[in-house]
């Protein structure tokens, strides 16, 4: 596996990077790359755990911001390696995991080996499995294994935002709502009862729903409710006896389980609902001291995060925390996977200017 050259650009890093296939499960190659690369740097200490990397700066500073980013991606699909194209006259580096979310990655790495005596303490974190299922997620495992390394003022997950500051991110809940029948011949139908059709409530009840936008600490969050599958039938000539819609619901901050569970609840009164996930969101936290600090020095407007991301686990810690990367959050996963070189500067001379306290 070549080795990554923190010396080069943030663009050429990024393309090293994503030059290294890592789809969750797989990441052991670019989490060597790593260790390898930042261990060189006698200003950071080097934690592993699995396949997340920690690089972090003891230098008895009184506060400590947490920087993070995983390194993983969803399968490959003809985009790797990455090109450099120009798009609408748009210089991009063109492949998987350039959004989502390498690209980020790369300027964390950059800076980590290029700011020896920044004005705060840093402790980044590169790891693994976080675009599979939550329990496997190299955050959550480190936060359990390691909770000492969690301790912070701050911190910033580079998801991509578009180069913009994007703070808190909302809940999420998925839940079944089922409907129940009486098999028979579909040649008799009448006999039976047909569990598809009693789900027609259940959609026309999504179809009515509209959005809500909630204004938490002056961002305003848009929720949403959708089916996201729906699963029933037996064979080509029985009536079916259940059927099961499943829903997903985005809520605003503002809401912790209880709140979100209640609205799916009442939205579904009469029919059998099972919660089977759910994820609190993380409010914006942007009237803490360095987020304030970190806004003004890079020049942003914040705006909310309507997906749910990482910084949930820092919110449910006391942590303020926001979004902050290169790429179109639009084209996370997308076969057209894209960033721009321009971004990938903006969000390197960002950073910068804020931890170097210039």
């Amino acid at each position: 596996m070549p080795a990554l050259d923190l010396t080069q650009s943030s663009a050429a890093l990024t393309r090293a990077v994503c030059d290294i296939p890592s789809v969750s499960g797989d990441e052991t190659p670019l989490a060597d790359a790593i260790e390898a690369a930042v261990s060189a740097y006698a200003h950071l200490e080097i934690i592993r755990d699995g396949d997340t990397i920690v690089a972090r700066t003891n230098l008895g500073r009184d506060r400590r911001v947490v920087i993070a980013g995983h390194i993983d991606t969803v399968p490959i699909n003809g985009n790797l390696p990455v090109e450099d194209r120009s798009v609408d006259g748009v210089d991009v580096i063109w492949g998987r995991g350039t959004v989502d979310m390498k690209a980020g990655v790369a300027v964390q790495l950059k800076l980590a080996a290029e700011l020896t005596e920044p004005p705060v303490d840093i402790t980044w974190m590169w790891y693994d499995h976080e675009e599979v299922d939550s329990a496997l997620n190299g955050l959550g495992r480190l936060s359990r294994n390691r909770p000492d390394l969690f301790e912070g003022d701050f911190a910033i997950l580079g998801e991509p935002s578009n180069g913009e500051v994007e703070g808190g991110c909302n809940g999420t809940l998925r839940a079944i709502v089922r409907t129940e029948g009486v098999r028979a011949h579909s040649a008799r139908s009448w006999i039976g009862e047909n569990a598809i059709h009693k789900a027609a409530p259940i959609l026309a009840r999504l179809a009515e729903y509209r959005a809500r936008e909630i204004e938490v600490e002056g961002l305003v969050y848009r929720e949403g409710l959708n089916a996201v599958s729906i699963s029933g039938g037996v064979a080509g000539n029985v009536i079916p006896d259940a059927c099961a819609v499943e829903v997903n619901y985005r809520f605003a901050p503002s809401r912790d389980a209880a709140a979100a569970t209640r609205v799916v609840t009442d939205v579904f009164t009469g029919f059998d609902v099972e919660i089977v996930d759910v994820a609190e969101g993380a409010r914006p936290g942007l009237d803490a001291a360095l987020a304030k600090e970190f806004v003004d020095a890079v020049g942003a407007t914040p705006k909310p995060k309507y997906g749910w991301t990482d910084v949930a686990r820092f919110s449910a810690l006391g942590i303020p925390a926001v979004n902050y990367g290169p790429g179109d959050p639009h084209l996370a996963h997308h076969d057209e996977e894209r960033v721009p070189l321009a971004q990938i500067d903006a969000v390197e001379r960002g950073l910068r200017a804020w931890l170097s306290g210039s």
